[in-house]
């Protein structure tokens, strides 16, 4: 039991002499003075209450005290007296209480009726004959706190605040509201409202054992605030609540009153959606499997109210289901002649793209509608060489519908495969919601920017893709939102990327791959005359016979002005000096019907200085010094690289910002190199002490790849033997450590870099001349082609010890 310092309160006020009561344990409910409460008696209740009957039938109850988590949600800190007694903790503070009533049932439970009277500290416990009894105090209000006026006002308040809380409260009698107005004292006032409020264990703990009059009215206070400001909020919901299903049940009993009406008038009563789908339903052909689906749902619509949520998710559903071209196909151009017509008519060269087309129109023509299925093209190439466009033109020869999506940056699953109906907002993929506007079931679909799918938490969209390029999957290609499978068979998809390493590996085998490369400038010179500067000439109010282009004028464009792999950098530098031309004609420096021939003078006095050096390879380098060819996705460059060795002590130095690829293939020469110094009477003692230094200029772009390896060792030997390398000759290729010279890619641009750079020979790898064969003749004729397999074959064409050989 704890002692008296442990149970004592602050404002206790006056006791009065301690009395033994006897014991009756309970923990709910708390029974406040002046309330009246049944209780039920347990056995070990009963000795305490037999003595309690034959003296003056007094109880001393001393509840449970309540455990942290219940006191740490009391709208103040409290810390509350209490003793231990038979393993359970007890408050300190408790109520006196008369029995009033005994009952006793016929199965032998005993219960009785209880008033509080006063509250009571614990001043010990003592057990006489098994009766457990407690030694109280006797707590009594010092009058002058319910004669004290601020404790008047408080009361008054307190009453207001309940009867307010009453009106809205049902099932409180009506006596307790008289009982509250006519309380004699603030004290009492507040022991009757703690009684009736529905408040927690805790809170009702609280207000018995805070004895000060004035404190208790305090928290009374905040209690019957927080209380009603719940009721409010409640009355709020459920008033809300009340309006919408009122406003539903109106809309209700005015439909049906409707429906009456137009049966008494003779007019069809029934939905007007329904009836509209059901016209459309009789016009449309759907697949069979697709009507079972319509028709069920359509069945189920007509159950749903109108203003249900559900009726219009359902609503729409239906509505796609019949947009889509199911079984809509527009008619195919098939001969081949009038295709390549058009292709030519559209694109200059790209002949590979336009061979596989008409391949394409002639396997189609050959099969019956049933079993034709359209082939899955992946275009690789750099921007700007036309992967778009002819996308485009291959719909118009063929005469089917183009439809373009971008996929660049695209990250959720559901772009392709759709939404679920069950979100809001849900809706197709986007590949359902083109073939919809489109309203062709074999349009042309461009995939634009496959490469640049992206993925997170949303989904892969790369792994959707899969199903749709599948051609053994994408007839029954099952989108979220319509749940029911499209066959996508007949769509032509042409898939567009910068960069085929990019793709996934499974999305790459799905489709065919065809290669873009970048323009040759004489390919660049006849797009722009028959294509770009007439386009321009319009776009910039100009006329075609008011202004001429030279074909000079247009290679200072292409050659000073422009460096890409295609020609949108062209078309706008074209562009440019339209604009400036036009210009010049509003100004009246230019009459307005004199003709203009643009010359390459007038295009760098539009334009200014040129902004492009041409590479140009040295006639005579010098000894140590050999020109490569390298690739970029501008197209190619010429690659010179100069070699030197200085007194060492045996290092090799690389600069010319290599990368790691470039730095290997060059320590790879310089080995070989090492290991044969022997035959041109270079002693062993010469690397060891010597350094060399292997340089490759323009040092700010960086540059790697293995493809420099034999124009490295051609250098190293050059300088080793201090004799030149043949004049104006370029090679490319890897070198091993044996000395084999293996195949590199990119040859078509590097060729053509070649030539453009004044170079009239090129030494290719043996492996690659599959790839000089595919040249075109225009460059064929203008070069002499070497290929070589060791590195020994590469000298003797670079020290001009071989006669002169063009391929074939």
């Amino acid at each position: 039991m704890a002692d008296d310092s442990t149970i004592s309160v602050t404002g206790i006020g006056q006791a009065q002499s301690g009395r033994t009561i006897p014991l009756f344990l309970t923990r709910d409910p708390v029974i406040f003075p002046f309330s009246l409460t049944p209780l039920v008696v347990s056995e070990e209740n009963l000795p305490a209450l037999r003595l309690a009957m034959e003296d003056e039938r007094l109880l001393a109850i001393f509840p449970e005290s309540p455990n942290e988590e219940e006191l740490s949600v009391l709208p103040m800190p409290i810390s509350l007296q209490y003793f231990d007694f038979r393993e359970k903790r007890r408050n300190g503070v408790g109520t006196l209480v008369r029995v009033v009533k005994e009952l006793n049932f016929p199965d032998g439970s005993v219960r009785i009726l209880v008033r509080g009277l006063k509250r009571i500290f614990c001043r010990g416990i003592e057990s006489v004959n098994a009766v457990t009894s407690a030694r109280i105090l006797i707590y009594s209000e010092p009058p002058e706190e319910n004669l004290d006026t601020e404790n008047k006002a408080r009361q008054k308040g307190a009453i207001a605040t309940f009867q307010e809380l009453a009106s809205s409260l049902p099932g409180l009698p009506d006596e307790l509201q008289v009982a509250v107005c006519n309380a004699e004292s603030p004290s009492r006032l507040a022991d009757l409202i703690a009684d009736a409020l529905n408040i927690s264990y805790s809170e009702k703990i609280l207000l018995l054992s805070t004895v000060e009059v004035r404190k208790r009215l305090e928290i009374l206070a905040i209690l019957m605030n927080r209380e009603l400001e719940v009721l409010h909020l409640g009355m709020k919901i459920q008033n809300e609540v009340h309006q919408a299903m009122g406003q539903q049940q109106r809309e209700f009993f005015l439909r049906e009153q409707l429906k009456t009406i137009q049966q008494e008038l003779g007019e069809d009563s029934r939905n007007p959606d329904i009836i509209e789908i059901e016209a459309r339903l009789n016009k449309t052909e759907l697949p069979a499997h697709v009507l079972e689906v319509v028709r069920k749902e359509l069945s189920r619509l007509e159950l749903i109210p109108q203003a249900a949520p559900e009726y219009h998710i359902s609503y729409t559903y239906i509505c796609w289901l019949l947009d889509l071209p199911w079984c809509v196909y527009t008619a195919e151009r098939l001969e081949c002649i009038e295709a390549q017509k058009v292709l030519d008519a559209d694109h200059y060269g790209l002949e590979d793209v336009k061979k596989r087309i008409i391949e394409f129109l002639a396997v189609l023509q050959l099969k019956a509608n049933e079993e034709r299925k359209a082939p899955i093209l992946c275009l690789v190439g750099p921007p700007g060489v036309g992967k778009t466009s002819l996308g485009k033109s291959i719909a118009r020869a063929m005469n089917r519908n183009f439809i373009r999506i971008s996929l660049g940056g695209v990250r959720d699953e559901a772009e392709i495969r759709g939404h679920r109906r069950t979100y809001v907002g849900a809706l197709p993929g986007r590949i359902i919601q083109n073939l919809k506007k489109v309203h062709s079931n074999n349009p042309v679909f461009m995939l634009d920017e496959i490469d640049k799918l992206a993925n997170d938490f949303r989904g892969d969209p790369a792994s959707a893709l899969l199903e749709v390029l599948d051609p053994a999957q994408n007839f029954a290609f099952n989108d979220h939102y319509l749940e029911v499978d499209y066959d996508l068979s007949k769509v032509f998809f042409i898939a567009t990327a910068n960069q085929l390493e990019t793709i996934p590996g499974p999305l790459r085998d799905r489709m065919e791959i065809i290669r873009l490369p970048g323009y040759t400038s004489y390919e660049k010179r006849e797009i722009a005359r028959r294509y770009l500067v007439g386009r321009q000439i319009k776009e910039n109010g100009l006329k075609v016979k008011q202004i001429h282009f030279s074909l000079a004028a247009v290679d200072e464009l292409i050659d000073h002005y422009t460096r890409e792999a295609g020609v949108r950098e062209l078309e706008r530098t074209i562009g440019q000096v339209c604009r400036r031309i036009a210009r010049r004609i509003v100004d009246k420096e230019i009459a307005e019907g004199e003709k203009i021939s643009v010359t390459p003078k007038l295009v760098q006095e539009l334009l200014g200085a040129r902004k492009y050096i041409l590479d140009e390879a040295e006639a005579n380098p010098g000894a140590g010094c050999a020109i490569g060819m390298a690739w970029t996705s501008c197209g190619g460059v010429i690659l010179p690289v100069e070699a030197i060795s200085l007194p060492g002590k045996g290092t090799l130095k690389l600069t010319g910002s290599l990368g790691k690829v470039m730095q290997e293939s060059a320590e790879t020469a310089y080995s070989l190199v090492r290991a044969h110094a022997s035959e041109w009477g270079i002693k062993p003692e010469f690397f060891a002490e010597h350094d060399f230094h292997i340089h490759v200029p323009d040092g700010a772009t960086p540059k790697d790849g293995p493809s420099a390896g034999v124009t490295i060792t051609m250098a190293l030997i050059s300088h080793l033997r201090n004799q030149p390398l043949k004049s104006r000759l370029a090679m490319t290729g890897e070198i091993t450590l044996r000395g084999r010279v293996t195949a590199v890619g990119g040859i078509r641009e590097k060729v053509i870099a070649a030539l453009r750079a004044g170079v009239d020979s090129v030494m290719l790898p043996e492996e690659n001349r599959k790839d000089a064969l595919e040249l075109p003749e225009q460059i064929k004729e203008k070069l002499e082609f070497y290929f070589v397999s060791d590195f020994k074959e590469a000298m003797k064409i670079a020290f001009n010890s071989v006669p002169r050989r063009k391929s074939k």
